[in-house]
């Protein structure tokens, strides 16, 4: 690449106006992503609420990823159609509305419906904003506007839990829905004040049989994985047969898409090679670290006997290194390719995990703490550059299409790995405690609250924590395979024309 090719330092900065569109879209992520981590700290409250059983209880949360995985098909042919500033707007109210009613629930029933509501707003929240901005930045700027979006998508693990353990303890669980309400309004306020008014593209007819055919089977198969540890394993009728169905549905929904035009998902876009291998690392990072993710905060509230407020204080060195690496990350993969800062941040996750692989009920706090810090070292240089990568390669009208099959990816990929690493733990519990796999928890619960029995009884927990913990550092190391392949170039402007006529967005001409 010549001089004159590259862009200069002045159009390699985000400027003002990315900036506040930028902000925008950080507000409604921060929203979205701190209800569902909020959520998770609540449950036990909620089961004794409603005086129900934590397999019911736990729809509370899956019905809300359910209708995740079942509006993000959409939003890529509703953001062409409508105009993202549009479809942003309506997310934003969907989902206040459905925190609102959820807030004012009287059964666990309707809890459940209101947060199938908060789903189909939260759904297009993230997709419809991943497009706005990159499209706002282009191709040699979208790795730090990614690391802009990534910032609240890592720290709402650490706030959500920190927030959830205060308002349940201190207030009153309807203020988990209902402290949406003021941050949706000033995103819905920012969103219409702020972002251009960007005029509908031509999207084709809306594919009705490919949405009858992929939401459903994405659905069915999350739902059929989220049920593996409430059933007790992949035999039972519960699991099998929706994860049957909806494995058929996605089968047929991919042979139907690569014969028709317009379809909800363009499968074409598989045809880049930096988007697929971008798609394959990411399924795989959000399986293994994800997965991950979820165990922490079990592991200090059962073994280390924490609460789930100093739980959620004890994560925060994790989201004090996502912080810190995120705008570096960002800014060394737009200059160097994603590739050359993907890789080393994958082997930062190894590093950091592999003190958790070999953790023990008496290990040092200090130990634990600097290891959360790696991990969100690694993880602030691996998951948004991996996102980027797929997108700059794109032409501007496939970004839209791009972003929502990225993040049905890492919906999907996400819940497998939080089930795939809860029957592994329960398996584990269950096979020291001597009972069946649905009882594991239970099992090392009561024995961890036995003063005649703690100590023992911690030992056993943490081996099964560890032993869990190495089957996420070998799903990493798996992750560096395709990791290899991911470009190690800054990404190239786009040709004159490559758009085939597609306008420049009224943002970019801001």
């Amino acid at each position: 690449m010549s001089a004159g090719d590259r862009p200069s330092p002045a159009d390699d900065k985000l400027d003002r106006g990315v900036l506040k569109i930028a902000s925008v879209v950080v507000v409604g992520a921060i929203m979205a992503i701190l209800d569902t981590t909020v959520v998770n700290v609540a449950l036990q409250q909620l089961t004794l609420e409603f005086e129900t059983s934590f397999d019911t209880i736990q729809w509370v949360a899956t019905g809300y990823m359910l209708a995740l995985a079942t509006v993000i098909p959409v939003t890529g042919w509703a953001a062409d159609r409508f105009g993202t500033k549009r479809l942003y707007m309506l997310a934003i109210v969907l989902f206040l509305v459905g925190s609102v009613v959820a807030g004012m629930a009287w059964s666990i029933e309707s809890l459940i419906a209101f947060r199938v509501v908060q789903g189909l707003g939260g759904g297009m929240l993230m997709p419809a904003g991943m497009t706005i901005m990159t499209r706002a930045a282009g191709p040699q700027r979208v790795g730090r506007v990614m690391a802009v979006l990534g910032v609240p998508m890592l720290l709402g693990p650490i706030a959500g839990p920190i927030l959830g353990g205060w308002l349940v303890d201190s207030v009153s669980w309807r203020w988990i829905f209902y402290i949406n309400v003021p941050i949706g309004a000033v995103a819905l306020y920012l969103a219409w004040r702020l972002l251009p008014k960007d005029e509908p593209q031509p999207a084709g007819r809306f594919d009705f049989p490919g949405m009858l055919m992929l939401s459903p089977g994405l659905a069915l198969l999350i739902y059929g994985v989220s049920d593996i540890p409430a059933a007790g394993g992949i035999g039972e009728t519960s699991v099998w047969l929706p994860m049957s169905l909806g494995i058929v549905l996605i089968a047929g929904f991919i042979v139907r898409a690569l014969r028709v035009e317009n379809p909800l998902v363009n499968l074409k876009l598989f045809r880049d090679r930096t988007f697929s291998i971008a798609a394959i690392t990411m399924s795989l990072f959000a399986i293994a670290f994800f997965g991950a993710m979820l165990l922490l905060p079990t592991y200090f509230i059962l073994v280390r006997g924490e609460t789930a407020l100093r739980a959620g204080l004890l994560l925060a060195p994790q989201g004090l290194g996502a912080m810190v690496m995120m705008p570096i990350a960002g800014r060394l993969a737009d200059r160097t390719g994603a590739g050359k800062i993907v890789l080393p941040g994958l082997v930062v996750i190894l590093a950091g995990l592999a003190v958790w692989a070999q953790a023990a009920a008496d290990t040092p706090y200090w130990l634990l703490m600097v290891s959360l810090f790696v991990l969100g070292l690694g993880m602030g240089s691996s998951m948004m550059p991996i996102m980027s990568a797929a997108l700059q390669t794109l032409r501007k009208k496939d970004v839209a299409q791009a972003s929502s099959a990225l993040n049905i990816i890492q919906q999907t990929a996400g819940a497998v790995g939080a089930a795939v690493m809860s029957i592994i733990l329960a398996a584990l519990l269950a096979g020291k405690f001597g009972v069946e796999t649905s009882q594991g928890q239970l099992a090392a619960t009561a024995a961890l609250q036995n003063p005649q029995t703690h100590d023992a009884a911690a030992v056993l927990a943490a081996d099964s924590f560890a032993s869990t913990f190495v089957w996420s550092l070998l799903l990493v190391a798996l992750c560096i395979i395709p990791a290899l392949f991911l470009p190690k170039r800054p990404p190239a402007a786009p040709p004159v024309g490559d758009d085939e006529g597609a306008p420049t967005p009224p943002m970019l001409a801001h």
